[in-house]
């Protein structure tokens, strides 16, 4: 029997690639019962008495976009988004983090919070998130739990500390390889693949050597590998720890390459201050990195040179850093890696280099393109989300710049495109009124 097909009308705006919009100002997307789209037609070409479906939804005007996905969010730093913006990094984790991260040895407190954090990304529109949990395995599999409980499309990892934090977020070595293990035993016991266990080391200084190779193991005895996020060349006090950690390693990244860390589903965090050396070496293992322009602006980390890694072939998706960067909307990474992009081109950031002379800066488009299709291919997801293509997964926002409370005004002049800029710019979740995860309504306005 052929399956169900709900056929969604609106005007559809997604990126077929870098830089490339598709925009169809009468749109129609088809998805089966199993959340597949199964086609995306023109009605200026393709008249709709003409398509197959069992059920039509008719959105109007309001604009159809795919999901965002953010590639890197610590959700228990949600209990204190916007605090602490005035602090560089390492003191930011000494005088905020690890101490609201010690109270999620409070199950319930942790249930509580992490609720409201999981929703709040997905009223964003954020359908696909890469979360931080903790230290704490019961903790962390609640975390799991909730985003299967809300339908978020997740990928989360129990966080590795064994060396250079507060006594309550300090495990030993042995532990904290029983506990991950313990841990993707658990996520994967749901056969849900739409949550997805990291294997997450804090970043080098928190984890010893013994500790980053038994990670790397419990990553590569999968196949394919369970996919590793970490932090990496985020601020120069940091790197010059590692350094100091590490000194037998030319630098940060072959740290994480010499543990066995790096390979065709890692993605770092940052990356600000990669030198040619080690943006190689993440080109050449396939490790992504996860733009967080918010983070960087917020705690004074540094200017990311997004371009230039794209350009010599490195996987760039976007991330919110919740809550160094002080918001879960992805619309805000959107529109700072615009502005950083800027200061790059006005000859700003992490050290320039002769190929980087007169650096354009990002458009719309391609900021767009790397908070939804660049972040599905960052996690390794570009086959099932990005985009409407054909046979992957319906994760979609519907977008009405009208609403009561909207903070966009619209205006009879303005085309697909002007709304569009005008929502990526202006608007916020108040314009967001349905979330779609493979299909299935996750979220309502």
């Amino acid at each position: 029997m052929a399956s169900v097909i709900t056929a969604y009308k609106g005007v559809v705006i997604h990126s077929l690639r870098f830089g490339v919009l598709e925009v169809l100002e009468s749109g129609l997307i088809g998805a089966n019962a199993q959340g597949k789209i199964v086609y995306v037609h023109d009605l200026n070409k393709v008249p709709l008495a003409s398509v197959q479906y069992d059920r039509l939804v008719d959105h109007g005007r309001k604009l159809l976009l795919p999901g965002f996905v953010d590639g890197h969010a610590h959700a228990p730093q949600y209990s204190f988004l916007g605090v602490g913006m005035h602090l560089p990094l390492l003191e930011w984790l000494n005088t905020y983090t690890f101490p609201h991260e010690a109270k999620f040895a409070d199950l319930s407190y942790a249930k509580s919070m992490y609720t409201k954090a999981v929703k709040r990304h997905v009223a964003n529109g954020t359908t696909t998130c890469s979360y931080f949990a903790t230290v704490h395995l019961e903790a962390s599999k609640a975390l799991a739990d909730i985003i299967q409980d809300v339908g978020q499309r997740g990928y989360v990892g129990k966080v590795n500390m064994d060396r250079n934090a507060t006594p309550e977020l300090t495990e030993t070595t042995e532990e904290s390889l029983a506990n991950t293990q313990a841990f993707v035993d658990y996520v994967l016991a749901k056969k849900d693949d739409l949550v997805t266990p990291v294997i997450t080391p804090r970043f080098v200084p928190s984890t010893t050597s013994t500790l980053m190779h038994g990670l790397a193991k419990i990553s590569r005895k999968h196949s394919p590998p369970l996919p590793v996020q970490s932090h990496l060349s985020e601020n120069k006090n940091e790197i010059a720890w590692v350094k100091e950690l590490h000194p037998d390693c030319a630098n940060y990244a072959q740290v994480y390459h010499k543990h066995g860390l790096l390979h065709e589903r890692s993605y770092m965090a940052h990356c600000i201050w990669c030198g040619g050396d080690e943006r190689a070496l993440l080109q050449s293992t396939g490790t992504a990195m996860i733009h967080c322009p918010n983070s960087n602006f917020s705690l004074t980390s540094g200017v990311l040179n997004v371009r230039r890694s794209l350009r010599e072939g490195i996987k760039v998706g976007l991330g919110t850093d919740v809550s160094a960067g002080y918001t879960t909307s992805m619309l805000d990474a959107v529109r700072n890696t615009v502005v950083a992009s800027k200061l790059v081109a006005m000859g700003h950031g992490s050290g320039k280099e002769p190929a980087d002379a007169d650096e354009a800066p990002l458009s719309y488009a391609e900021a767009f393109h790397l908070a939804t299709v660049g972040g599905a291919e960052a996690l390794s997801l570009e086959d099932k989300v990005g985009n409407f293509v054909p046979g992957k997964e319906l994760d979609m926002l519907v977008v009405d710049l009208t609403a009561d409370d909207s903070p966009v005004d619209e205006y009879e002049h303005d085309d697909a495109l002007h709304r569009f800029q005008k929502f990526l710019f202006v608007g916020d979740d108040r314009n967001i009124t349905d979330v779609y995860v493979r299909g299935r309504q996750v979220h309502h306005r």
